[in-house]
């Protein structure tokens, strides 16, 4: 697509005397992974929560489809189509996964919950995302591998109507053998014509399924590119010090070699 779906230009955003996020630009389209990298502490939360409306951004312009809008709350972003998917995933282990999709946003017959018509909903959405290692949509939470809890997490993000799924290092802490069945998920989605930003560390992730790079070091955005058109490498020295070449941060705002350690980025 030559629009794009989400636009940031300008962000500025600060706690106190902090500038957190500086004059940040950047663009997300639909049927892409964009992967969001950057070093602990340059600013990739902050930008997911300005997104999506947990946090009031100081200044810029936020254009989604086209049009500019003002996002002042998770409600507003979620209206958007906007869902993201936090590390932490937010689940309930004592529930099954039809009642933690529909966690807040149950459907109803009457009085009563509209049990058939959302177990038929997670079942439909869990098969247009070709999840295959779910046995049952009433198993409990509790008794899913991690894998498993992410894929339903995601299923949960995409089952409203969503066109931006943000993803928040959806692979900490799973296996190889899990990593391989969520990135193919993540390139689902995006294969299914959604906008995808996915924030990870892991390098190896990153290139195997994101179409763009947008990288963020101190609050900047140090560049943002087509992943086939950048190295692993020339993504570290992006990270550790908001330059590569000719790609990235003015001189006057980028660190030099002699400042970083790249054994600390992995």
């Amino acid at each position: 697509m030559t629009t794009p779906l989400l636009e940031l230009h300008g962000i500025n955003k600060s706690f106190g005397a902090v500038h957190v996020l500086r004059d940040v630009d950047f663009t997300v389209y639909a049927g892409e992974v964009t992967a969001l990298v950057g070093d602990n502490g340059a600013g990739k939360s902050t930008l997911v929560k300005c997104v999506g409306g947990i946090y009031p951004y100081d200044s810029g312009e936020y254009v989604f489809d086209g049009h500019p809008v003002h996002v002042h709350s998770p409600r507003e972003a979620g209206a958007l189509g906007v869902e993201i998917v936090y590390q932490d995933l937010a689940l309930c282990d004592n529930l099954d996964i039809v009642q933690n999709m529909f966690l807040g946003r149950e459907r109803r017959s009457g009085l009563i919950l509209d049990e058939p018509t959302m177990e038929q909903m997670a079942a439909q959405t869990l098969d247009r995302l070709s999840v295959r290692t779910v046995a049952s949509v009433r198993q409990q939470v509790a008794s899913l591998s991690g894998g498993q809890r992410q894929t339903v997490a995601i299923a949960k993000a995409v089952l409203w109507n969503s066109r931006l799924v943000i993803l928040d290092e959806p692979t900490a802490a799973l296996g190889v053998a899990q990593t391989a069945q969520v990135l193919e998920l993540v390139r689902q989605l995006a294969d299914n014509g959604l906008a995808v930003v996915l924030i990870s560390h892991n390098m190896n992730d990153v290139f195997a399924v994101a179409d763009r790079i947008a990288a963020l070091y101190l609050g900047r955005m140090a560049a943002q590119v087509k992943a086939s058109d950048i190295t692993h490498s020339q993504i570290v020295e992006l990270i550790t010090a908001g330059r590569s070449g000719d790609i990235g941060l003015a001189p006057a705002h980028a660190s030099t070699a002699a400042d970083i350690d790249l054994d600390e980025v992995d």
